[in-house]
């Protein structure tokens, strides 16, 4: 990818500035903030585990795996002018590049708390990006910010995903993880969690967040009654064709429903990796919903990334690369959130937790390494190198997140006491 950005340059050469406007072109900013954030980025790389080469010439750090920055003074720029969102937008241009990008991400994620000096971290609302108006999770939101990942394309997940088109975190046996044993992995995770919520003959099941109908399958196949509901037309259009080769139509149902609009009461609720397309300031609306849609004596499994509390707090206010790039409105919790939310808006119990988050650090392995060695393919479906590269970045964004401990994954159990 021929990209070379010049000081003086406002756009990216290779970059379509009407497709991605991010990193085609170089952020205003003022020489004294980008020389501000060139002489921070220095002082933090140099402490750090890492090797980065500027230009091909000046190398800072302490040894370890490799940034190859092309371009310093776009780098140092993008910096500048809008902190981490520009870092990703940097690599999406091309502008910097890592042989070993997880092992890079990871040394980052590890030392996230300290890169940036505490005085300075008080001050991050005053220079980082705002979250746009547009992208909060009300009911029309949600559904724009769902689709803009989801709705893709369907062959577009089937080439990175398993046969079992499972988008959250598989439960393997042991590690390393190999690839034909992702099936079989992710369905270890679909029937824990079914049996933390005790589907089984007969069960009203409610699913939030449907995918593409594996886990809505897998509990008819147990005997339940599954109402499953998703805000992505592309999934919902899969997972009916999905459902009607197994021969379960007549016992799982998929609406293209906001939860807020479900009605009912259900004896089971399953709800996978969805509370983080949620919006923190949704959290409780959706908890209270939880809720009252649990008849009295049920059970709720959850399946939730999380991220340590401090950090939340620090980027509750603020615009990420993910947010812009990924998942429009999405925001992780902490534990501790889940926990005040859950004891505080709720007649709910947090009955039982347990966190997997190297598991997730091996399945993105496998899902980062089929979509690396099918980018061909990708391509062919009309994704540009600067799409791949965007995605390439998320991926190992992601699995170097789980890998380092920064984030973790849990299955929670949420139990409602009988009626009086």
């Amino acid at each position: 990818m021929s990209v070379s950005v010049s000081p003086a340059s406002s756009r990216t050469a290779s970059v379509d500035p009407r497709r991605r406007p991010g990193p085609a072109r170089l952020p205003r900013a003022s020489k004294l903030r980008t020389a501000v954030a060139e002489r921070l980025v220095r002082h933090a790389l140099g402490g750090l585990p890492v090797r980065v080469r500027l230009a091909g010439r000046e190398t800072i750090g302490q040894g370890g795996p490799l940034m190859d920055v092309r371009n310093p003074a776009a780098f140092f720029r993008r910096i500048g002018a809008r902190g981490l969102l520009g870092f990703g937008e940097s690599y999406m241009a091309g502008e910097w590049e890592a042989p070993d990008l997880v092992g890079l991400l990871s040394v980052f994620a590890e030392n996230a708390a300290t890169l940036v000096p505490g005085p300075l971290q008080r001050l991050r609302g005053a220079w980082a990006p705002r979250r746009p108006g547009r992208h909060r999770n009300t009911t029309s939101g949600s559904q724009a910010n769902v689709s803009h990942h989801y709705d893709l394309s369907n062959e577009l997940f089937a080439l990175f995903l398993d046969e079992t088109l499972t988008y959250s975190s598989a439960l393997f046996r042991g590690f390393p993880a190999e690839r034909q044993l992702l099936p079989a992995a992710q369905h270890r995770k679909i029937d824990r969690l079914l049996d933390l919520a005790q589907v089984g003959q007969g069960t009203q099941l409610l699913e939030i967040g449907t995918g593409w109908g594996e886990l809505a399958i897998r509990a008819a196949q147990r005997g339940a009654r599954v109402l499953t509901v998703t805000l992505s037309r592309e999934q919902q259009t899969l997972a009916q064709q999905r459902i009607r080769a197994a021969g379960l139509q007549d016992r799982v149902t998929v609406l293209l429903r906001d939860y807020r609009k479900v009605l009912g009461r259900y004896d089971a609720i399953v709800s996978v990796e969805m509370i983080e397309a949620v919006g923190a300031e949704f959290w409780p609306e959706y908890f209270q919903t939880l809720d009252r849609l649990l008849a009295p004596g049920g059970q709720i499994a959850l399946q939730a990334i999380t991220m340590p509390h401090d950090r939340m707090l620090a980027s509750l206010d603020t615009y990420t690369w993910v947010q812009k790039y990924i998942f429009p409105g999405g925001q992780l919790p902490s534990s501790e959130a889940i926990e005040q939310i859950v004891a505080g808006c709720t007649g709910l119990t947090t009955a039982a937790r347990d966190g997997f988050g190297p598991h997730y650090a091996e399945t993105l392995r496998l899902w980062r390494e089929r979509f690396t060695e099918r980018a061909e393919e990708v391509e062919a479906l009309g994704f540009d190198e600067v799409f791949r590269r965007m995605w390439t970045f998320y991926l190992s964004y992601s699995e170097a997140g789980f890998r380092s401990g920064y984030l973790d994954v849990q299955q929670l159990l949420l139990t409602k006491g009988e009626a009086a």
